[in-house]
Parts: C-alpha cells; sequence; structure tokens
C-alpha cells in the first residue's frame, strides 16, 4: 500500500519513522515533509493545508491511505474533503475536530455531560472577562479559545494579570485563535496527556507521557509547543486509566456521537490528577508533539493497522505492543525561541548521536540542503531515547544531545526530572 503523512514536525517524522518499518507499506510519502523525514520517506512539496492539492497528488500516485499530522488541516477539513474524494484517511472530521479547534466548545460538552473537567466562562468582552476574574479564586487559567500552537494558555497570579492575558487574546493576539477567551479555574495535581485511539464507537487506550511546556529548566518561561516529554508517565497506574477510561474519554466519545460529531482518529487528553481523581484540562485531535516521538519509540507492533482500524470501525480486532522500556524526547530548539530566532544555521553531529541503537533523532524543523541539515523552525530536532527507566532514557538521550553541533541551539537539562525525583 502506497502511504502519505502531511505534516513537517517531530510528530510527523515519528509517524514516519514508525511506518516505514510495516511490511504493509510498500511506499511512503510525506508532504512537505522535513530534512530528516527524507531518510524514510519521498517529501513532496505540498503543503499540509492545500486540500486540492493533496488530493490531486493521492489520484497521481494512487496514494491508498493518508494520515493526517497537524491540527489546522483537521480543523479545515482535510480529512472530509479526502474521504469525499474516495481517499482513505486517518483523522477525525472538521465536526469532530472542534474539540481542539474549541476550548470552549469543549468546556460546554463536559458541562452538558457530566465530564470531570473545570469551572470556567466564554468570554468575548472584556466586561465579561473582568466579571469573572473579580468573582473567583485566583490564579486563573486564561486561554485562547482556538488553535494558538500550545502557546494561548497563562496563569494569571492577581486579577490584572488574568486581565491583562484576557485583553491580549480578545484584541487578537493570537489571530489563529480567534478573538474568543477561555477563563478556568485553577487546579493542583500532576499533569498527564492520556492517548486513545477512537473509531466511532470502539475505544483502545494508547499510554500516557507528560511532557514540558515551559521553555525554561524548573519550568520556567514562557510556554512553548514542547520542549521535551517522556513515557509512560509514573503517575498513571492501572487503576487510574482504568478510572479516565470510564469517567472521561468513554463519556466524551458517546457524547460527540450524540451530538452528531462522531469522532475517529487520536484522542490526546490533557488531564490534571487532583485529589478529588482526575479532571480534563483539554482535548487534542491528533498525536503530541513531543509525545509522539516517544509513544512511537515505545510501540512494538506495526502502526499502520492500528490506524487504519481506528479509520475502518474496526479497533475491537487490534490490540497495540509496546516494549517494556521507558523512552525520553529532549526537544532542541533556536536560540530565541519561542520568540523570535534566526533561520538557516547548520547542524552538526547528528550521525554520531544517533551511534547507539536506543537513541532516534527525530527532525521538526530542518531542511537538507548541500549534504547539511540546517535548522527553519522554531523547535528543530527531538532527540529521542529508550531504556529500563526513565532515568537511564534521561542519561541516554543527553548523552547524545551533547554529540551534536549546533551553536545556535539550546535545551532544557531537566527533562524527566518529575519521573526521576517521584519516590517510591
Amino acid at each position: 500500500m502506497k502511504v502519505l503523512v502531511l505534516g513537517s514536525g517531530g510528530r510527523e517524522h515519528a509517524l514516519c519513522w514508525a511506518l516505514a518499518k510495516s511490511s504493509a507499506v510498500d511506499e511512503l510519502l510525506c508532504a512537505p515533509g522535513n530534512g530528516g523525514i527524507a531518510e524514510v520517506a519521498e517529501c513532496v512539496d505540498i503543503s499540509a493545508d492545500d486540500a486540492l492539492a493533496v488530493i490531486e497528488m493521492c489520484r497521481t500516485r494512487h496514494i491508498g491511505f493518508v494520515v493526517v499530522g497537524p491540527e489546522a488541516p483537521l480543523v479545515a477539513g482535510m480529512v472530509d474533503a479526502l474521504e469525499e474524494a474516495g481517499i482513505p484517511a486517518f483523522g477525525p472530521s472538521a465536526k469532530a475536530a472542534m474539540l481542539e479547534a474549541s476550548k470552549g466548545f469543549t468546556r460546554d460538552l463536559c458541562a452538558s455531560h457530566h465530564i470531570p473537567s473545570v469551572g470556567y466562562v466564554r468570554a468575548t468582552t472584556m466586561a465579561e472577562a473582568r466579571a469573572y476574574t473579580s468573582a473567583n479564586t485566583l490564579p486563573l487559567v486564561v486561554k485562547a479559545d482556538g488553535l494558538a500552537a500550545g502557546k494561548g494558555v497563562s496563569i494569571g497570579s492577581t486579577e490584572d494579570e488574568a486581565n491583562s492575558a484576557a485583553e491580549f487574546i480578545l484584541s487578537g493576539g493570537f489571530p489563529e485563535a480567534g478573538t474568543s477567551v477561555v477563563i478556568e479555574q485553577f487546579l493542583e495535581g500532576e499533569e498527564v496527556s492520556f492517548f486513545a485511539l477512537v473509531d466511532g464507537k470502539h475505544v483502545l487506550p494508547l499510554g500516557s507521557a507528560q511532557d514540558h511546556k515551559a521553555v525554561g529548566d524548573g519550568d520556567t518561561g514562557p510556554n512553548t509547543g514542547g520542549m521535551g516529554a517522556y513515557s509512560p508517565a509514573p503517575v498513571m497506574t492501572d487503576a487510574l486509566e482504568a478510572q479516565i477510561m470510564d469517567t472521561i474519554i468513554r463519556p466524551t466519545v458517546a457524547a460527540m456521537e450524540a451530538e452528531g460529531r462522531p469522532f475517529k482518529g487520536v484522542l490526546f487528553a490533557g488531564l490534571m490528577i487532583t485529589r478529588q481523581g482526575p479532571k480534563l484540562l483539554e482535548y487534542n485531535v491528533r498525536f503530541g508533539d513531543p509525545e509522539c516521538q516517544v509513544l512511537m519509540a515505545r510501540l512494538d507492533c506495526d502502526l499502520l493497522p492500528l490506524l487504519k482500524a481506528a479509520r475502518d470501525g474496526t479497533l475491537d480486532q487490534v490490540r497495540p505492543k509496546w516494549r517494556d522500556d521507558a523512552a525520553l524526547c529532549v526537544v532542541m530548539a533556536a536560540k530565541g525561541y519561542p520568540g523570535a530566532y534566526e533561520k538557516g544555521s547548520v547542524i552538526n553531529g547528528l550521525e554520531a548521536a544517533q551511534e547507539d541503537p536506543d537513541v532516534t533523532i527525530f527532525h521538526a524543523g530542518t531542511t537538507r540542503a548541500s549534504d547539511q541539515i540546517q535548522a527553519t523552525g522554531g523547535r528543530v530536532l527531538g532527540v529521542t531515547a529508550t531504556g529500563a527507566s526513565v532515568g537511564d532514557a534521561q542519561s541516554l538521550a543527553y548523552r547524545a544531545v551533547e554529540k551534536i553541533d549546533w551553536p545556535n541551539g539550546f535545551y532544557r537539562r531537566d527533562i524527566g526530572w518529575r519521573a526521576i525525583d517521584r519516590k517510591p
């Protein structure tokens, strides 16, 4: 089968890396891809958002299955367009992708279907925002309603901070996210990411991960798209997973079907484990980045049948197999990220860095030019290692990072700290 992956980030490199090992994949393409993806798939210079061009290419190249990686084309209806053209695709419809497209939609869904979540308000004016911030206990969490590349969330420790964050969003601070804001109560606890495949009715749990959103060591500085991750998350016991499936994931799938928005694809739940139990922070409708990198590093079976079963409605007939090892990913980013950064710097030492078979470097923002790898994005590399424990994987990943010669890059030096410091 010829398979096409849409996207150009570290998540898409991890998906291509996993799919390239499938005996059922005769030819693997990625649009538009990046410098690392080019080593495992044919990169095609087509935007992941250009549905007409993607469909034309699928017909010309006789693509049998499309995996849509990023959230933007999912929200824009890429899967709808492909399926209408008779091209099987993995991912939710635009109606189902509202779980990520609008945080307010998800909050309303949880409230109406009694899914454990958090107190909130949806505001479109500063008068509505100020009324909520003045009446509720601080701190408060202020979120852009729509897509903001993981950067549209801030904590208001004071009323002025919360109102300033709301005003920034309402005045168009995140143009792609719209001018609506969700203000939520702050939850105390441990955050965890949980993933499940869904085929509209059946739900197949995939596992857990924990990421590091803040740019700096010690979880300091502004939020980013993610500076590192590890899997599995030690907080996720079998009993907790069962509780999350019974109280959050399955009720959400049932609610979406009841709302006329049946969900197919991967459901990525951002959860807070509180003293009162797990509560939903947000949903994403695609694999996380860099969580996908550590999940794919641990996957010990063919990925393609799992993705096809989610599309075909046959998830009850498949089961994933996982390595016992833990996996950890350290993101190397361009200096200045998540603000302004330079493009075009050369990265050396990648071959030496992944000489160990338990190390894989997933590219996120790179291009290959004249046999050189150049940085083209904010988050550029995901140095991923597996080991018997998170600590072992961390040691191996950082040894690999130290072999990479890239003066224009930086990285956090404490990825995995929560798992390693965790007391038995």
